[in-house]
């Protein structure tokens, strides 16, 4: 089986990995993934955007690439799609155009439920499999729509589990893996770390060389790097993490965390007049779904301050926060690599 596969986020390869472990050894990857997993049509690395400003400047490029998707899709006996709506729901909409029998798999679905429910009906014409990751997801769909909750990746990919809030004095300071982000949070978090004392890691994404570290986080000789995020969670006591999946791998794993978001103002912007959340964290968006409070402390633009961050550390009740992680992963249920390696070996 040849399935074609637009993988474009780090997170999407991560999740494409533990899927890839689920399948038979016939299947065979084509298109845009980690090159770990096969031949791409091209480098990841080229592709961190954050935002619609980036995003825009790169608009003839993911033009371009999509049509070198929609050519490759003549050779495929099916169509997985991860995250990254922006590229994916086009190309999705252009698959189904040229080739209406494809059958589509889309993995992590577009947050239409967030924002654009406009979107909700175009998935449900488009994709032949829905695949949703949120048990609340469905709900926001049509009764008749193709789509299954398939449990979360994370509780496939997480290996270890805190039993209890005993550990070896740490603290983790993740800025995430943008530049922009990085830029914006390490004078932060560098003046956080010096200020509470205590031995501290800093996660940096493994694809990254020594100049573009160097140039990204400053002088960070005060911290012990760590390329391991879930190991650095695991071993740790406490942890300050810049919005995305990082929050949520925390939140199954069980360490006490803040959540910090700085943006870009335009980006900023705009989110806060479309955005239909009240929270930035997905934990706290799934936690709140059965819940009367928050699971953690979030931090938005101004709000990220020295002074909040170590106010909100002071006043952390780690305690609750323990038994609310559980509850979570009560919530998930189970791991969703092996449900969704059956849909794509499933004979049409």
């Amino acid at each position: 089986m040849r399935l074609l596969v637009s993988a474009l986020e780090h997170s999407a390869n991560v999740h494409l990995r533990a899927v890839k472990k689920e399948l038979s050894d016939d299947v065979r990857l084509i298109g845009i993934f980690d090159a770990e997993l096969g031949t791409p049509l091209i480098d990841l690395r080229s592709l961190a955007i954050m935002g619609i400003v980036d995003a825009l400047k790169k608009l003839r490029f993911f033009l371009r690439l999509k049509d070198e998707m929609l050519t490759l899709a003549d050779s495929a006996d099916k169509v997985l799609l991860i995250d990254s709506s922006g590229f994916n729901l086009p190309l999705a909409k252009a698959i189904k155009k040229r080739y209406p029998d494809k059958e589509i798999i889309y993995y992590i679905l577009p947050q239409a439920w967030v924002w654009k429910k406009k979107r909700i009906p175009v998935l449900e014409r488009t994709i032949d499999r829905l695949a949703s990751i949120l048990p609340f997801e469905k709900d926001h769909y049509t009764k008749d729509a193709p789509i299954e909750y398939v449990g979360h990746p994370l509780l496939d990919e997480i290996t270890h589990l805190k039993t209890d809030l005993e550990g070896n004095g740490k603290i983790v300071f993740m800025p995430g893996s943008r530049p922009s982000e990085i830029t914006k949070l390490m004078p932060v978090f560098r003046e956080v770390q010096k200020r509470i004392d205590k031995p501290a890691l800093i996660v940096i994404p493994h694809f990254f060389d020594e100049a573009k570290v160097n140039k990204l986080y400053g002088d960070i000789s005060s911290f012990e790097r760590t390329g391991d995020a879930h190991k650095a969670l695991y071993e740790s006591d406490f942890a300050f993490i810049c919005s995305g999946t990082a929050t949520l791998e925390a939140s199954l794993i069980g360490i006490p965390f803040i959540l910090v978001f700085i943006a870009k103002p335009f980006d900023y912007f705009l989110g806060s007049l479309l955005l239909k959340i009240d929270y930035a964290g997905l934990g706290n968006i799934m936690f709140t779904k059965f819940s009367d409070h928050a699971l953690h402390p979030e931090f938005i633009q101004d709000a990220v301050t020295v002074e909040n961050l170590l106010k909100s550390y002071d006043d952390y009740d780690s305690e609750q926060y323990f038994k609310d992680s559980k509850a979570l992963k009560g919530y998930l249920q189970h791991g969703s690599s092996a449900r969704v390696a059956a849909m794509i070996e499933e004979k049409g």
